[in-house]
């Protein structure tokens, strides 16, 4: 007797969010959170991308697993997301820690984050599993996802997007046939294989998994009794491609532009040059779309201020020429160009800012200078400080990415400089 149902729609379909991941490469943004906790956008979490592509797409049945230093997280998850789901109509959004029901031990993998939770999924005998990553940034309509793997007959689902064959080696490559069933997987080949009558691309995997439930879960038990890297990717991919029916699909970008977007911020530079693309004139990640809106946590702040307008010699001017300016933000005779302030960042008179991303409760003291930067969380910076304009100083006490961007902690106090 089968566990599953069969199921033919999104309320048929459970998410699970990977949320668990350290950020190695994020450091120091990932000090203290995980990396899906990350601010973005200025008022935006990482996570509330594929959180938002869930509530768009209709799936009322989400769990987001989490691991490595999840406070954040968690609390952002209580705060502004657990009062979209109703309950009593069997909607919720679960945050589950690791539960060491399978043995004493962390999660070893993609895979075996799923599978140390299967007896919560076999608690709740969805028919379809939707596994997704906590920490990209894109817009998708998964329950065009599922019609495209009912059409197909499919037992999996992979996500995919076309990208260069230059930049193909940073992902795991696909192979399809005409009917995109999967004939070939390699994890980030050094020589990928194109797309067929197209060799400048290539089909990369998304890292978004869409299962028939029973399949999935005897396919992750079979692995755990073997000696892997537990991951869906080197593991699972490769190995349920023998059922002839596994397939890709495409992406379908929701964001409404020509070139479809996804990004993988897992680098500071990534991260950095994805915030800057939002403050562009026309941002490839389209955040003003109505129809396909970014749910995020609203704090109670008060409108954002800009004050001084004394243009004459030597005075004062508030203002931000091509920025994102949150709420609770008081531009107080500074000049911020070209960057994302988060709520509640002050910037002092007479003050320069550019290029640059300042998270909550920043403050930028009087004649300071600041250019191609990262400032997180409750900062303070003094007056008269210069970050961004000496390379070998900024290195000497701050982390500096490979494409010069640095980066100040969270609560760095300037005084024990």
């Amino acid at each position: 007797m089968k566990k599953y149902g069969k199921g033919n729609s999104v309320k048929d379909v459970l998410a699970l969010v990977l949320a668990g991941g350290k950020g190695e490469r994020l450091h120091p943004l990932t000090i203290h959170r995980a990396k899906p906790a990350v601010p973005f956008g200025g008022k935006y979490r990482i996570i509330d991308f594929t959180l938002s592509n869930c509530i768009n797409s209709n799936i009322r049945k989400i769990s987001v697993f989490t691991q490595y230093k999840s406070l954040s997280l968690d609390r952002h998850l209580a705060l502004g997301w657990e009062n979209l789901f109703n309950p009593e109509l069997g909607e919720f959004i679960l945050s589950i820690p690791p539960q060491q029901r399978v043995d004493e031990r962390w999660y070893e993998g993609t895979a075996d984050a799923v599978y140390q939770n299967t007896y919560f999924i076999e608690k709740e005998q969805p028919p379809f599993l939707l596994i997704l990553s906590g920490d990209h940034i894109y817009k998708m309509d998964y329950s065009e996802m599922l019609a495209f793997h009912l059409e197909k007959g499919a037992v999996g689902t992979v996500a995919a997007i076309e990208v260069s064959k230059k930049d193909a080696s940073s992902f795991g490559v696909m192979e399809v046939d005409k009917d995109w069933r999967i004939i070939g997987f390699e994890e980030k080949p050094e020589e990928p294989r194109p797309l067929p009558g197209n060799p400048e691309l290539c089909l990369a995997s998304m890292g978004v998994y869409l299962f028939n439930t029973e399949a999935i879960v005897e396919e992750l038990k079979t692995d755990a009794a073997k000696s892997s890297a537990h991951d869906f990717g080197k593991d699972i991919i490769p190995d349920m491609m023998k059922t002839g029916k596994l397939v890709a699909y495409n992406f379908r970008d929701e964001n409404k532009k020509e070139a479809n977007y996804w990004r993988d911020v897992g680098t500071i530079d990534a991260y950095w040059e994805a915030n800057m693309d939002i403050v562009s004139v026309d941002p490839l990640l389209n955040l003003y779309d109505e129809e396909w809106p970014i749910r995020t946590y609203q704090c109670q702040n008060p409108p954002a201020k800009f004050v001084f307008a004394q243009e004459f010699k030597g005075g004062r001017l508030g203002i931000s020429p091509d920025s994102i300016v949150c709420d609770g933000c008081i531009i107080s005779g500074g000049r911020v160009q070209n960057s994302i302030l988060s709520p509640n960042v002050r910037v002092n008179s007479w003050a320069s800012v550019r290029d640059a991303i300042l998270m909550e409760n920043v403050e930028i003291g009087r004649y300071a200078k600041i250019k191609k930067a990262i400032i997180d969380k409750d900062v303070f910076i003094p007056q008269d400080t210069v970050i961004g304009y000496n390379p070998e100083e900024d290195r000497r006490k701050f982390h500096v990415s490979p494409n010069g961007i640095v980066v100040i902690p969270k609560g760095t106090d300037f005084r024990k400089l």
